[in-house]
């Protein structure tokens, strides 16, 4: 695990995923400290970065253990509302941005094409990252308790978790999605079928290379896609 001051230098990501302006540098909370050396206490050399950020905590660990995370944030931090889950594909788009409008290029033509993958907090190693978070809200009606955001790096090809089904029931459909959007297999998960999209569909549509083929057939007019209002009838 890399140390404490390494960790507290992550660099905050902005929209779209390059790293904003630095952020003040937080310390770890003792509490945050805490949480930390319970986790890696359970997980040992799994636990791989960790940051704080807004009072948060960010902790990324390695995928083979994700299952045995949860149990941790549930069991060991007290982290029993389980808030979401879902992915985030870092990987800039193949198709680059020839399908935005033209009015929305500079004026030297088409933005050029960045193939750099810049991951937010915590870092990362990999394209896609499944991310999870959990909070002990009984510490403090107001909002003030624990809250713990777990980040794991997916392999390229086969990306697999452990369900989190057995450690927080609510996972369920949370994983159905990431598995049909991100094509994210979840073992162990009882149901893992379309939520969105017909039983047939082919690929995962939240994937940076699954092409949007409407947009080829018909590129993108603008930030908004409006039609003109009806001329005004004149009084008869």
């Amino acid at each position: 695990m890399a140390d404490t001051e390494a960790t507290e230098t992550a660099m905050s990501d902005g929209p779209d995923g390059a790293d904003a302006a630095a952020e003040p540098v937080e310390p770890l909370e003792p509490r945050h400290l805490a949480a930390v050396a319970a986790l890696s206490e359970r997980l040992g050399e799994a636990v791989l970065e960790h940051h704080s950020q807004r009072g948060e905590l960010w902790v990324r660990v390695h995928h083979e253990s994700w299952q045995r995370a949860g149990y941790a944030l549930r069991d060991d931090l007290g982290c029993r509302w389980f808030d979401f889950l879902s992915a985030i594909d870092w990987l800039p788009s193949p198709f680059g941005r020839d399908m935005d409008a033209e009015q929305d290029w500079p004026t030297s033509g088409p933005p050029a094409r960045d193939n750099a993958i810049e991951h937010g907090i915590t870092g990362g190693e990999t394209r896609l990252q499944l991310l999870a978070r959990a909070a002990a809200v009984e510490d403090n009606p107001g909002g003030g308790g624990l809250a713990v955001t777990l980040k794991a790096d997916l392999p390229n090809e086969n990306p697999a978790v452990e369900t989190w089904i057995p450690v927080f029931a609510g996972a369920n459909w949370h994983e159905r999605e990431a598995w049909e959007m991100f094509g994210i297999a979840f073992v162990g998960h009882p149901d893992l079928r379309h939520i969105y999209l017909p039983g047939e569909f082919e690929g995962h549509p939240l994937r940076k290379d699954f092409p949007l083929l409407a947009r080829r057939v018909k590129p993108w007019p603008g930030l908004v896609d409006v039609e003109d209002m009806p001329a005004a009838e004149a009084p008869s």
